[in-house]
Formats: C-alpha cells, sequence, structure tokens
C-alpha cells in the first residue's frame, strides 16, 4: 500500500485531534468522544505493553459487543500487535482449539481454559497513573486475524493480507458511507462483518452505534434515535425484524437509512423484497465473496429486482465456476465457484489451520453456483451442504428459500438425512410462532419444489436455528439429527 496511508492507530489520534468532541463510539446508552477513546486507547496499550503485548503479538479479544471491545481492539493496533476477536460465548473444546492455532500475548475478556496465556477482564485498564499521552507510531503486520471453520468442524484462523494500514475512505466510498454517517453494527464483531464495518466507521470520521446484542425492537427504536444512515447486517437479521416493524410500523421511523447492506449468507427472495418495498431499491444493497476476499460482488436492489436471486456481478478480483473435471461451465450450468485477486495485486488473506481447496492459484470457498448470460452470479449451496435424492442433486438453501415465504416461519435449516431407498432425503427443522405441524410445513413446500426437495420429516425447534451473524453450524446439525434417528431406531 502507499506510504501515504496511515497506521490505523495514527488515522484514529487525528481524527480525536480534528474534532475531539465527535462521537466515536455509542452502546446501550453510554457514548465515547473521539477524544475519550483515544485517551483512553493510550492508557490501555501501555498496560497491555506492561503485560507482554508487543509488535506483532496476537491478542484474542473475547468479549460481547461493547465499547470495551472497541477500546480493547484499538489499544492492540497501537502496539502494532493483531487483534484476535473471538465470540465470547464459544464451548471451551472449539475455544481452546482456535487457541492452539497461534501463540497468543493476552486474552482479553476470558481465561484460557488451557490454562497457558495470561488474560484480563473486559473492563481491564491497567494502572491509572499510567499516561494518555501519544504512543509512538507502530504498524501492525495483519491489520485483524479472523476465526473461521466452525460450520466444518475444522478451525481455522484467516489473517488479512495486508498491514495495518488500511484505505479506509477509498474502501467507504465504494460501499457507499459517508463521514458524515452514524454507522449501526447489529452483528457480533467477532464476525468478519462486524468487525470490518466497525472499523471502516471509525477510520472515517462515522459515529458506531453497536447493539451489544441483536433485538429487533431495539434495532428499530436505535435507527430512529440515532439517524441511523448506514448499516451491514446478514438475512436472519432482516428475517426477525419484518415481523416486529409490520406489527407497529408507526413506531419505527426508518426514513434516515440511506444504504443497508446485506452479506455472509444467501437471502431468501422474499425477505429481500420485502426490504426494497420498505426502504426502496437504491437503498438495499448485497455483497458476496468471503472474508478472504480475494474477489466480490455487488448488486443493487435495482439490478436485483430484473436478476431476481443474482448476488450481483464481479466488481473485485475475479471469479469462475467450474465442473468436477475444472472445466469452466458455461451460463446456467452449476458448479463450484473459484476466485483469486486479479493477477499481480498483493494476497489479500493468509491461512492458518486448514486451507481453501485450490486449483492452479484459484481458490474455492466451497459455494457452488452459475452466472448467466449477463454475468450475474447465482447461488446454489455450499458443497459440503449439497445432497443427493435418489441420484438428484438437492441444495438446502432452495428449501429453505420455499420455507421462509411462510409467514409462521421465524427460521429454518434443512439436511440430508440416510434413507434406505433413496440415500438421502430432506429433514427440515423449523422455529417457528402460531400454529404449524409437519404436513403444514410439507404442503407448502409442495406448492413450491419437486417432490424429491419436500422435507421426509419435519422437526419443530423452540430457539432461532441462526446466531445474530446469520451462521448455521449445518454439520454438527446434522450429525446430531441423524444421531437421535439413530438412537430412536435401537429402541
Amino acid at each position: 500500500m502507499s506510504d501515504e496511508i496511515l497506521p490505523i492507530g495514527t488515522q484514529l489520534s487525528r481524527l480525536a485531534a480534528e474534532d475531539p468532541d465527535a462521537p466515536a463510539v455509542s452502546c446501550d446508552g453510554r457514548t465515547l468522544t473521539r477524544g475519550e477513546l483515544d485517551s483512553v486507547t493510550n492508557r490501555l496499550a501501555r498496560a497491555y505493553a506492561e503485560l507482554g503485548v508487543g509488535p506483532g503479538d496476537y491478542v484474542t479479544i473475547a468479549l460481547p459487543n461493547s465499547i470495551e471491545w472497541v477500546q480493547a481492539c484499538v489499544a492492540v493496533w497501537k502496539l502494532g500487535a493483531i487483534p484476535q476477536p473471538l465470540s465470547a460465548r464459544l464451548p471451551d473444546a472449539e475455544f481452546a482449539a482456535l487457541l492452539d492455532l497461534r501463540p497468543r500475548a493476552l486474552l482479553v475478556g476470558r481465561a484460557d481454559p488451557r490454562g497457558l496465556v495470561p488474560s484480563v477482564d473486559g473492563d481491564f485498564t491497567g494502572s491509572p497513573e499510567l499516561s494518555d499521552a501519544p504512543l509512538p507510531e507502530a504498524v501492525s503486520p495483519v491489520w485483524k486475524s479472523m476465526a473461521s471453520g466452525g460450520s466444518t468442524g475444522r478451525p481455522k484462523l484467516i489473517e488479512a493480507g495486508g498491514e495495518g494500514r488500511i484505505p479506509a475512505e477509498l474502501i467507504a466510498l465504494g460501499m457507499g458511507n459517508l463521514p458524515t454517517d452514524t454507522h449501526l453494527v447489529p452483528v457480533p464483531l467477532s464476525h468478519n462483518t462486524g468487525m470490518t464495518s466497525a472499523t471502516l466507521a471509525l477510520l472515517t470520521g462515522q459515529h458506531l452505534v453497536l447493539m451489544r446484542r441483536f433485538d429487533p425492537e431495539t434495532f428499530l427504536r436505535l435507527i430512529g434515535a440515532h439517524r441511523v444512515n448506514y448499516l451491514a447486517t446478514v438475512p436472519t437479521i432482516m428475517q426477525r425484524l419484518l415481523p416486529v416493524y409490520r406489527a407497529d410500523p408507526d413506531s419505527y421511523d426508518l426514513s434516515s437509512l440511506r444504504r443497508l447492506w446485506h452479506l455472509a449468507a444467501p437471502c431468501p427472495p422474499n425477505i429481500k423484497e420485502a426490504w426494497i418495498e420498505l426502504l426502496g431499491p437504491d437503498a438495499v444493497w448485497e455483497l458476496y465473496g468471503g472474508t478472504e476476499l480475494q474477489a466480490l460482488t455487488f448488486i443493487s436492489g435495482t439490478e436485483w429486482l430484473s436478476h431476481r436471486g443474482s448476488v450481483g456481478r464481479v466488481v473485485a478480483g475475479e471469479m469462475k465456476v467450474l465442473d468436477d473435471d475444472g472445466n469452466e461451465c458455461p451460463p446456467g450450468v452449476v458448479g463450484e465457484i473459484y476466485m483469486r485477486p486479479r493477477p499481480g495485486s498483493a494476497p489479500t488473506y493468509r491461512y492458518v489451520g486448514s486451507t481453501a481447496k485450490t486449483r492452479d492459484g484459484w481458490d474455492s470457498l466451497g459455494d457452488l453456483g452459475w452466472f448467466d448470460e449477463e454475468g450475474y452470479l447465482y447461488l446454489a449451496d455450499r458443497r459440503v451442504d449439497m445432497f443427493t435424492v435418489g441420484g438428484r442433486n438437492v441444495y438446502p438453501a432452495e428449501i429453505e428459500n420455499a420455507l421462509a415465504e411462510h409467514p409462521a416461519v421465524r427460521s429454518c435449516l434443512v439436511v440430508g438425512v440416510p434413507h434406505e431407498d433413496l440415500g438421502q432425503v430432506p429433514h427440515a427443522l423449523v422455529h417457528h410462532e402460531g400454529d404449524l405441524d409437519e404436513a403444514a410445513v410439507q404442503g407448502f413446500v409442495a406448492e413450491r419444489l419437486a417432490d424429491y426437495k419436500v422435507p421426509r420429516t419435519v422437526e419443530f425447534v423452540d430457539t432461532p436455528l441462526r446466531d445474530d451473524a446469520g451462521k448455521a453450524r449445518r454439520t454438527a446439525v446434522r450429525d446430531e439429527v441423524i444421531a437421535r434417528r439413530r438412537a430412536q431406531a435401537r429402541r
């Protein structure tokens, strides 16, 4: 990157010097100004340094969305160290497996279940005698390291390919947000969508508003209370919001919202269409690409209305769809999606742990899809999630999209389970409200999809099937369903 791009810590300190009283971050009714954030993170960085944190060190942040999370992350950047966020709610075994992948200098918010790495609580500030004066400039060799792989049972870390000098203004321009925006982050900061959104907001001088934990009514009220202009979210949250808004639309003011991005998971078409009707097609945008950022697609709401179901055209890097033999698929034919940065550009990531599937320098994230004649990309599903029914490919996302159209369905998940005759058949897990039984679910899907895609069995659950970042542990769910069915068969 250009030498003119300053390290993250330096960028934040300059913004604080320009307007120390401007709001930097708000959460749970508390606001920290730019000046306050700069001062407290200078002190906190010195406290971390006293505990042994130095340039290039990993610091794991295992906190819920909060001002404390932001303070910890900024302090790490100011030392030239690497923030590595993990969910505060991970089971000990998964938490430890991720810690095993790379040495850490410090854990913030949670103790090491292995007893190896020192830790501090989220409200740790160090000695009050520490100075809050500016620190020497430092550059993190990697500006973030995100955890991934939980859905497949193969944990890995994905280190951002570039050092801690981010061209935030250029990225923000491409995403359509302005320095004067109020930017809401409703998804966990431990996920790439949340951390990247929060970082861009801080580095471009926007007012960052965090939700500690997603709640539909709180989300809708925050937009009106803070006059939120911009947010990036996931389809699960979009789906959970609709019934709350529709129940009392006069109680919520969404008129300030100029740009809503959704990403990280396929969006059921009926959910997307509802938000386009609510906010207007120019406000609703979709991004497709992995944490690795080899390549990206964008699509506006206006484009989507004429290319329903597409995730857009390639706007960065390169993508192609290949069959099992490595041949490029013609338009309309489903294959595995491969991507890479444009030749000659710097690497966008580095894996620690398991690696991506590659073909001649092209990476696959495991997604299946196809291009149309105009170059618009459509997703089918993830290869690991696809299953066959009597030799015919079935993509769970297609069945889930059909189920999501039912007004009583709040979330759903479809997995393939063993069948003596057909090999596998669909099994649906449904979180709903009101009256709904198995026959009603099957009849609803049968009106929309071929008979072999209709769930043979339906299981009703009491809790949402995806987390606040829209992620579902499909492999683990499938294993649990199969184990239960086998146990029942033995009785």
